[in-house]
């Protein structure tokens, strides 16, 4: 299979963009800096159009997206692994915006999402270790504060020899969403 590949200026610095279709038929983004090697930086982003696109206040998605790609290109290597199919933990867009109603009158994002009747998190990152193996990475240090993230990665044989913190400011719109996270689902 032909992985299409181009050079990519952003305002985070220069990167290797590839996209890999995966076996749903979604297409999957992976823009490399330098040339990454085992023990490199990795972020493993999941989709979210409201905070990475809108610029949504609900959520941390886009200041995690920002800070990742910044701190890969200050690294000087590193991959940075967009993943589609992830929005609103893996229920898709309009079941989202669903649990955000269910939220604007007082649940909290892992009950909404199981009031919906989904589990609190239904992602998968079977992509994302496939993604990461392209690069010939078994590896690395992830840049996450989701412990089940990195476990998962791990089952799928890639080593975690480091799990990187991304601190991003609250606000009064995901100041809840965020300690859910920490409470709820044991992100640091």
């Amino acid at each position: 299979m032909t992985i299409p590949t181009a050079h990519l200026p952003t305002r985070f610095g220069d990167f290797v963009l590839r996209v890999f279709t995966g076996p749903d038929g979604a297409e999957h983004m992976a823009l490399s800096a330098g040339t990454p090697a085992n023990g490199c930086l990795v972020r493993v982003h999941s989709e979210c159009a409201t905070g990475d696109i809108l610029g949504s206040l609900r959520c941390d998605c886009r200041d995690q997206l920002e800070l990742s790609l910044s701190m890969i290109r200050d690294a000087g290597s590193g991959l940075f692994v967009y993943l589609r199919g992830h929005e609103g933990r893996g229920i898709g867009l309009a079941n989202k915006i669903r649990a955000y109603a269910l939220q604007d009158g007082g649940m909290d994002t892992v009950d909404a999402n199981i009031h919906l009747g989904f589990a609190a998190d239904a992602r998968d990152y079977a992509m994302a270790a496939h993604i990461i193996k392209h690069y010939m990475l078994n590896e690395i240090r992830l840049l996450t504060n989701n412990r089940g993230k990195a476990m998962a990665l791990e089952q799928a044989g890639i080593k975690v020899v480091q799990q990187v913190p991304l601190w991003a400011a609250t606000n009064p719109h995901n100041a809840a969403y965020v300690a859910t996270k920490r409470d709820k689902m044991g992100h640091v």
